[in-house]
C-alpha cells in the first residue's frame, strides 16, 4: 500500500532542499540481514566512537540480546529472532508463518507422514532412512545444524536465527525534522538527519514524530538522542564506525543510489538460490516516508524484526489539516460577522 496521496514527490536532492548548495551525494546504509551473524560489533563500535553509555550485560531472557530496542543509549541494535521449524507431531505455535528453509518444512512433512503411517499400522517409523531434501550449499544466509556426519536426523535444520542490525532510517520525509520547534534536528549536506543536543530542549515532539520509534530522550539530560550516521567521521572522509567494524559486510555504507542498485542485485541473487522470501525494506521512494537513507534486506515480514510494515510520516496530512482548519475558522468568522450585523438592524 502506498501512502503518497498527501506527500509531495520525494526530492532527488534532500540536501539541496535543506539549503546546502554545494554538497556531496546523499549517503546511507544498506543492511543485508542475510549475512548478519549477530556479533554486535556494530553496537560496540557505535558506543565507543560516539561515547554512548553501555546498556549492561544482562540478557533480556527472551533472546540472546541485552539491549532490546533502539533508544537514547542504543543507536545501533542487533535483533535476534529464533524461528523453530516444527518436526513430526511437535507444534511451536508458529503454524502458518514462514519459519525456515523449504528443506526444513519438507523434512517436517516427511516425519509427520511416517508417524501417521505407523499409527495406522501401515509401517514403522525409522524402517528406512529418512529422506530429507538437500539444502542448496550457499543460500547466503546463516543457519544452524546439529553436529553429525551430515546424514540422518541429526543433520536437519531445527531452527534458524534471523538477525538484523537496526538503526535510524534517516528518512527522506523525516517526521522528527518536521516537528522540531528549536531547529535541534537538521538535514546535513550528506542527506542525513542529526540531532544537536546543545539546542534540544527535550520537548519530545520528535519522539512521537518518528514512525519507527527510533528517537528517545536520555534519562540523565532529557534530550533527544539517535544515530548521526557518524557525521563527524563523514567530514573526514571516513565511513561510519558500525560499518567499519562489521566483519561480514552486513552493514554497507556508500552513496544511496549505488547502494539501492547493489541491494536489488543481492535480492535477485538470493531469489535465484531459492531464498524467495528475501525482500527490501525502506528502499522504495514511493513509500510513506519517501524512502529511507538506511534500508534493509529482510528474510521475513518486517513485523518479525520489530519494524512497522507500512510506515507513514505523521506530518503527511498536516497541510490538508491546516487548510481544513483555516476554512472552518473562516466559516465561523463569516457566521459571527453576519450574526453581529443582523442584531444591529
Amino acid at each position: 500500500m502506498k501512502h503518497t496521496k498527501s506527500l509531495p514527490k520525494p526530492s532527488a536532492d534532500v540536501a539541496g532542499d535543506a539549503g546546502h548548495v554545494d554538497h556531496p551525494p546523499r549517503v546511507g546504509f544498506f543492511t543485508d540481514t542475510s549475512v548478519c551473524i549477530g556479533c554486535k560489533a556494530c553496537e560496540v563500535a557505535c558506543k565507543e566512537w560516539n561515547l554512548v553509555p553501555d546498556d549492561g550485560f544482562d540478557l533480556l531472557g527472551m533472546s540472546m540480546d541485552n539491549t532490546g530496542s533502539l533508544g537514547a543509549s542504543t543507536w545501533r541494535h542487533v535483533a535476534f529472532v529464533e524461528q523453530p521449524v516444527p518436526l513430526g507431531a511437535q507444534t511451536s505455535g508458529l503454524a502458518g508463518l514462514p519459519t525456515g528453509t523449504s528443506a526444513g518444512t519438507a523434512a517436517a512433512e516427511v516425519v509427520a507422514s511416517r508417524l501417521r503411517a505407523a499409527e495406522r499400522g501401515g509401517g514403522e517409523l525409522g524402517t528406512s532412512p529418512l529422506e530429507v531434501p538437500e539444502v542448496p550449499e550457499d543460500l547466503g544466509m546463516p543457519t544452524f545444524q546439529r553436529p553429525g556426519d551430515g546424514t540422518g536426523a541429526e543433520s536437519r535444520t531445527d531452527f534458524r536465527w534471523l538477525m538484523s542490525s537496526d538503526v535510524c532510517k534517516h528518512c527522506t520525509h523525516a517526521g522528527c525534522l518536521d516537528v522540531c520547534p528549536t531547529g535541534a534536528l537538521f538535514r546535513t549536506e550528506f542527506g542525513t538527519v542529526v540531532v544537536q543536543q546543545d539546542i534540544c530542549n527535550g520537548c519530545g515532539y520528535c519522539v512521537s514524530g518518528c514512525p519507527y520509534g527510533v528517537i528517545d530522550r536520555g534519562v540523565v539530560d532529557g534530550r533527544a538522542h539517535k544515530c548521526t550516521l557518524c557525521y563527524d567521521r563523514l567530514h573526514d572522509g571516513l565511513e561510519p564506525a558500525c560499518a567499519k567494524a562489521c566483519p561480514t559486510d552486513s552493514i554497507q555504507f556508500g552513496e544511496l543510489d549505488e547502494l539501492r542498485e547493489r541491494a536489488a542485485n543481492r535480492v535477485d541473487q538470493l531469489h535465484e538460490r531459492g531464498v524467495t522470501e528475501a525482500r527490501l525494506y525502506g528502499a522504495d521512494p514511493d513509500d510513506g516516508v519517501g524512502g529511507t537513507g538506511a534500508f534493509f534486506l529482510l528474510l521475513d515480514e518486517p513485523e518479525v524484526y520489530g519494524l512497522p510494515p507500512d510506515p507513514v510520516v505523521p506530518t503527511r496530512d498536516a497541510p490538508a489539516m491546516w487548510k481544513a482548519a483555516g476554512a472552518a475558522g473562516a466559516a465561523f468568522l463569516t457566521a459571527g460577522v453576519a450574526a453581529f450585523l443582523g442584531t444591529r438592524r
